[in-house]
This record gives C-alpha cells, sequence and structure tokens, in this order.
C-alpha cells in the first residue's frame, strides 16, 4: 500500500469510520479504558502485533486500566491513510 497523506476533508469524511478518535494537531487520538492492567496490556499487545506487521507504529502511553494512542505518519508530516488503517484495525480488535 503506498502511503499517502490526507487533506483535512478526507481525514473528516473518514473518520465516522472510527468512533471515538478525534483529530488534534495532525494526530488521530484516542484513549481506551479497561477493566485492569492486564486487559489493557492484553490490547496493546494485539495493537503491537497489528502495527508491526503494516510497519506503522502507534505513539501510545498506558497506564494501569488506561490506553491512550496517537497516530501520526512522521515521515508525511500529518494523518495518513495508514494512520487511518490502523485505527480502523485498533477498533476491529474492541468489536
Amino acid at each position: 500500500m503506498t502511503n499517502k497523506l490526507l487533506s483535512l476533508p478526507e481525514i473528516k469524511d473518514s473518520v465516522h469510520l472510527i468512533p471515538g478518535w478525534t483529530i488534534d494537531k495532525a494526530r488521530l487520538k484516542k484513549t481506551f479504558h479497561f477493566q485492569n492492567f492486564i486487559d489493557a496490556f492484553g490490547f496493546m499487545t494485539k495493537v503491537a502485533i497489528i502495527s508491526e506487521s503494516m510497519c506503522h507504529h502507534p505513539e501510545w502511553n498506558n497506564v494501569y486500566s488506561k490506553v491512550s494512542i496517537e497516530l501520526t505518519t512522521h515521515d508525511l508530516g500529518g494523518i495518513s491513510n495508514l494512520d487511518l488503517k490502523l485505527a480502523m484495525a485498533i477498533e476491529d480488535i474492541l468489536n
């Protein structure tokens, strides 16, 4: 898949595909809440496997049962089709 920087209208047209994600300073962001640390860590493990297979990795933070994720494509300077694809794959983990 060719990596392509998305325009703001393209991002806004696609954000409905990833409920709860917000656009903030050229990043897609979402915070996930779990019952406990084990559930949060299990989620992060699944995201890590998908991210590695895509060779596209999130910026994230974990504190106990909360996981915050930010997606951006540094080499393109903003949100790309890969960020959107990864956000959709992350959502699929929870469904």
